[in-house]
């Protein structure tokens, strides 16, 4: 049998990091992980993917390379900042494979609910895949442009995966909301507060949010990467929408805490002030010594639980293509939190 190997770009990233998971369970692949440091257990490329030139020269070796899963992203200060990296970035590393010789099949890209303007302001929810784009810049759209223009030239064929709010067990990554909930929780425990979701009302009781899980995101990138009906598709895909106020007080309760009414703050300004005390919990548990700055990101925290219009997207078309997988919202959070603390990057308590 004809093995595929799998280059997955951005695979310390919380999708990254998901797909790799999967495929580690998929004796049918092989797996080399793009990165711009080693990952341990991996055969790992660590090259900085603006460098054009380095990134052919690090590519040499990559001529068996049959899917690319690309999840890389380079944070930049504004949208157009975002598309004069993050373009660039994905054509080098299309260049360096074609310059090695491989012959890809298929690339998997990675979008989010920006595609749909949700960072310009409120839009119209359901978002459905064929939703009208917005004025650029939008790096999401020179990326998919990029993927078109090169497919219609018969390099390969392509999928986009439209996510959002992944949730995940990676540490030291700003857009984790499970790394937020869990050290918000464990900051709760510490202080001897009450769990208290710290957003808005409106948002705590309205159904404006939607998770989607990197492990099953993982199996879903396997079914785009294989599946006929997802060859030059773009899919959503997220888990049932839910109301925070159910899902906070699982979590709350899950965790052994005292959940209390909700009380908004701004999470970056209040937790401003704990590293004093997450270096005590660190010494306390035996936790990894990460800087405290580089732990959460808490202005995700803040744009999560204060987005006060529906962010919900339609599912029909990835179910009617022929996934279906999908996972309970609370449990998927709990489920990361556990594996956090099981890792000694959370306290367990």
């Amino acid at each position: 049998m004809t093995r595929n190997i799998a280059l997955v770009a951005g695979a310390s990233g919380i999708i990254g990091n998901g797909v790799i998971e999967e495929l580690r369970s998929r004796p049918e692949w092989g797996i080399r992980a793009l990165a711009t440091r080693p990952l341990p257990g991996l055969e790992t490329i660590a090259v900085d993917l603006l460098d054009a030139g380095a990134t052919i020269a690090a590519l040499d070796g990559a001529s068996d390379v049959t899917h690319l899963f690309y999840a890389a992203y380079k944070p930049q200060p504004d949208f157009a900042s975002e598309v004069s990296a993050n373009g660039p970035m994905l054509e080098n590393l299309l260049d360096g494979l074609k310059q090695a010789g491989a012959r890809l099949q298929r690339v998997v890209l990675y979008q989010g609910a920006k595609v749909y303007g949700v960072h310009l302001g409120p839009v119209v929810a359901p978002f459905y895949e064929d939703d009208i784009r917005h004025i650029p810049p939008n790096f999401y759209y020179t990326q998919e442009d990029t993927l078109r223009r090169r497919s219609g030239l018969g390099e390969f064929d392509w999928t986009i995966l439209r996510p959002d709010v992944v949730v995940g067990d990676v540490a030291g990554n700003a857009m984790n909301i499970a790394m937020v909930i869990g050290t918000f929780a464990a900051i709760c425990k510490a202080t001897g507060t009450p769990f208290r979701f710290p957003g808005s009302t409106k948002v705590y009781d309205g159904v404006f949010a939607q998770f989607t899980d990197a492990r099953l995101l993982g199996r879903a990138s396997l079914w785009s990467a294989t599946s006929d009906a997802g060859r030059n598709q773009a899919f959503n895909y997220v888990h049932e929408p839910f109301r925070w106020h159910r899902i906070w007080n699982r979590i709350g309760e899950g965790l052994g805490l005292e959940v209390g009414p909700p009380m908004r703050m701004t999470l970056a300004k209040q937790m401003a002030d704990k590293g004093p005390l997450w270096a005590k919990l660190v010494q306390e548990h035996g936790l990894q010594d990460m800087p405290y700055g580089k732990l959460v990101g808490w202005g995700f925290g803040d744009f999560i639980f204060n987005t006060e219009f529906d962010m919900i997207s339609d599912m029909g078309k990835i179910r009617h293509a022929g996934f279906n997988e999908t996972i309970d919202n609370a449990a998927a959070v709990l489920a990361a939190i556990r594996s956090l603390q099981d890792r000694k990057v959370l306290p367990a308590f």
